[in-house]
């Protein structure tokens, strides 16, 4: 499954360390981060609990990046 959320962060490279930490969190098959638009689509892995993946793809965000944003 696939999900796009609205983020605030305050520049492209920021925005890439993002992309990095969500891809990196388990439950996730992809991610991209635009900082054009900025969103982010989250592809999931299947049977992936939406909610708790992504509690933890913000916790991941916010060690790279304190003060970004994922509204869900």
């Amino acid at each position: 499954m696939k999900k796009t959320y609205k983020i605030d962060v305050d520049c492209a490279n920021c925005a890439a360390k993002m992309e990095e930490a969500a891809k990196g969190t388990p439950g996730v098959k992809d991610a991209v981060v635009n900082f054009m638009t900025l969103k982010m689509k989250v592809e999931f892995e299947e049977g992936a609990d939406i909610d708790k993946v992504m509690d933890e793809v913000e916790k991941n965000c916010k060690i790279v990046e304190d003060d970004c944003q994922i509204f869900r």
